[in-house]
């Protein structure tokens, strides 16, 4: 019986290959990429401060000093999406991390020690999905108040049952192979073989998972923000910039086009991402190129 190991020099080397030769991995990285660096030159550099209120430019439209226009505050649109883009994409790490965190080691106790604990999880899963986290939010928010740390929390609990229910699947998949059963006949408990051999091999689609959920959860945030639940201002945020621009389209249209690209583009580079990556990870696809 063979135990599954690390990828060699050379299945890491055809990886790269394929990945090099993935357009949707490519799109999805380059797009990823520029949106996360938008974000992190934010943090020292902006063309104009977000918080400067400058009557006098009120929602004045493309021009080379105010490259997407103005707000109905005279404050800068670029400047402001690309703060936006900071509080977006940390707010979805976090909860897609908190969601992975929790998750992912239910999921895998779940599939290890079976039966009631086992049913009993996975009831519990389907009850936090009938609270979507846009419904949590608004309860969260009745108690504690709005906030991005809020929606932080409402987006990570209901990514839970997500990554639960992939580690589940993916692991139960697992326990009846050879390596594993070798690995139980050798004396080893389950929590030793499910850090050495099943996470290893669960990976994966752990990751191409995560990447949709950070989409989803970039969206999520958005509607969030939307509804004042989200980051307050004047922290700039694209879901409240949506808001405050719906009011105005007729008269500067601008206002709302840039967020919601901006929204769309970054959806649009994760989801190809996530499908790149599924391309390249996925087993049965690598042996069918």
């Amino acid at each position: 019986m063979s135990v599954e190991t690390a990828p060699s020099e050379k299945e890491q080397e055809h990886w790269l290959r394929l990945a090099l030769n993935n357009r949707s991995f490519l799109t999805g990285l380059v797009i990823t990429a520029l949106i996360a660096a938008m974000a992190l030159i934010s943090f020292v550099w902006t063309p104009y401060d977000v918080t400067d209120l400058v009557v006098a430019n009120r929602m004045k439209t493309m021009s080379s000093e105010h490259l997407f226009g103005t707000d109905h505050f005279g404050r800068d649109i670029f400047s402001m999406i690309m703060v936006g883009a900071r509080n977006s994409i940390a707010v979805a790490i976090v909860a897609v991390g908190v969601g992975m965190g929790i998750g992912v080691p239910l999921g895998c106790w779940a599939a290890a020690r079976g039966g009631f604990i086992d049913e009993t999880l996975m009831r519990f899963n389907d009850l936090i999905f009938a609270f979507p986290a846009l419904l949590s939010a608004v309860m969260i928010t009745a108690i504690f108040g709005p906030g991005a740390i809020n929606a932080i929390i409402a987006i990570g609990i209901f990514n839970v049952p997500v990554f639960a229910r992939v580690a589940r699947a993916g692991a139960l998949a697992l326990w009846p192979r050879e390596y594993v059963l070798a690995a139980r006949a050798a004396g080893k408990g389950k929590a030793l073989i499910t850090l050495e051999h099943i996470l290893p091999n669960i990976a994966s689609m752990l990751l191409v998972q995560g990447t949709i959920q950070f989409a989803l959860g970039i969206l999520a945030e958005a509607g969030l923000s939307y509804l004042g639940l989200g980051a307050q201002p004047p922290m700039p945020s694209w879901g409240r910039m949506l808001f405050d621009a719906q009011t105005r389209m007729m008269v500067a249209p601008h206002l709302a086009i840039f967020p919601g690209l901006a929204i769309v583009i970054t959806v649009l580079g994760l989801n190809l991402l996530g499908d790149g990556l599924r391309d390249v990870l996925d087993p049965r696809l690598r042996r069918e190129r």
